[in-house]
C-alpha cells in the first residue's frame, strides 16, 4: 500500500470531500508504475466516479491498455468534435473492441452552441481557442461532473507545458491522475511490441500527433511530435488541460 509524506497510508474515500490532497497522493505515487497509479486512483473514488480521458490518439492505446488490465469497466471518455478524422473514429472502435473496454462514451458539444458560435464550421480558422472551448473544454466540462478523479496520457517527454506535470494534480472539483508522466519513450514502446497493439492508422501517413483534422498536419522528420498540431500558430494545447474543469 502506498503511503503519504508522514507514513500514514494512503486513505480510500467514499465521498469526494473526503479525497486525499492531490500533492499528498502526488509524493505517494511519484515513482509507481502506470498501472499502480491507475489502481489507486480505482481503489480511492471507485469505479463509478473515475474517468479516463482519452483522444484514442497516436499514444492513446498504452494508456488505455493499462486501464483495460486493471479494470476494462472504468468509464472511458472520448470528445468526439465533429472535427476528427475518420480514421480516428475508426480506431476508436477497433481498439475498445480489441482492449475489451465497455464504457467508452463519446462526448459531443451542444447542438446549440454550435449553432450560435459557428454554424459555418469554420471557427477553428478564426478563433482556434473558441472552438477548442465550445468543441472540447465545455463538453469534458459537462461529461466530467459525476465523477470525483479523471486520469488521462500526458507525458513529460512531450514538452512544452506538459514537461513539469505531476503524477497527481488538483483540478479544482476533482483529482487528476498522469499514469504517464514520467514514462519514457522507451518504455511507451515497448508497452505497444509486448501487447500487440494496434496502431493509429494515421501514423503510417506522417502524423504522429493527432487531433482535430482542420488543426492537425503531418509531422517532418526530425520535428517533434506535437509539431503538426496548430501548425504555425502559437497554440499548443486544446484547453482541457490548462483551464480546470470544476
Amino acid at each position: 500500500m502506498n503511503e503519504l509524506a508522514d507514513g500514514q497510508p494512503v486513505a480510500f474515500a467514499d465521498h469526494a470531500e473526503a479525497l486525499p490532497a492531490a500533492n499528498e497522493l502526488d509524493r505517494a505515487l511519484a515513482d509507481a508504475p502506470p498501472a499502480e497509479i491507475v489502481a489507486s486512483a480505482l481503489r480511492i473514488v471507485g469505479r463509478e466516479r473515475l474517468a479516463v480521458v482519452s483522444s484514442f490518439g497516436t499514444e492513446s492505446a498504452a494508456l488505455l491498455k493499462i486501464v483495460a488490465d486493471v479494470d476494462p469497466a472504468i468509464p472511458v471518455l472520448f470528445l468526439d468534435t465533429g472535427h476528427l478524422f475518420e480514421e480516428t473514429l475508426g480506431y476508436r472502435d477497433t481498439l475498445s473492441a480489441a482492449l475489451g473496454l465497455s464504457d467508452v462514451r463519446s462526448i459531443k458539444p451542444l447542438e446549440e452552441a454550435l449553432q450560435r458560435e459557428d454554424p459555418d464550421r469554420e471557427l477553428w480558422f478564426s478563433d482556434p481557442d473558441a472552438c477548442c472551448r465550445i468543441r472540447k473544454v465545455e463538453p469534458l466540462a459537462r461529461a466530467l461532473k459525476p465523477f470525483s478523479a479523471w486520469i488521462n496520457g500526458r507525458k513529460r517527454f512531450q514538452g512544452g507545458l506538459r514537461a513539469a506535470i505531476p503524477v497527481v494534480e488538483d483540478d479544482g472539483a476533482r483529482l487528476k491522475f498522469n499514469p504517464f508522466a514520467n514514462v519514457a519513450r522507451e518504455e511507451l514502446a515497448a508497452i505497444y511490441a509486448q501487447a500487440k497493439l494496434p496502431a493509429h492508422p494515421l501514423i503510417e501517413k506522417g502524423f504522429l500527433s493527432v487531433g482535430c483534422m482542420p488543426c492537425t498536419s503531418r509531422t517532418a522528420p526530425g520535428e517533434d511530435a506535437r509539431a503538426g498540431r496548430w501548425r504555425g500558430r502559437s497554440k499548443t494545447e486544446c484547453g482541457i488541460h490548462t483551464v480546470r474543469v470544476s
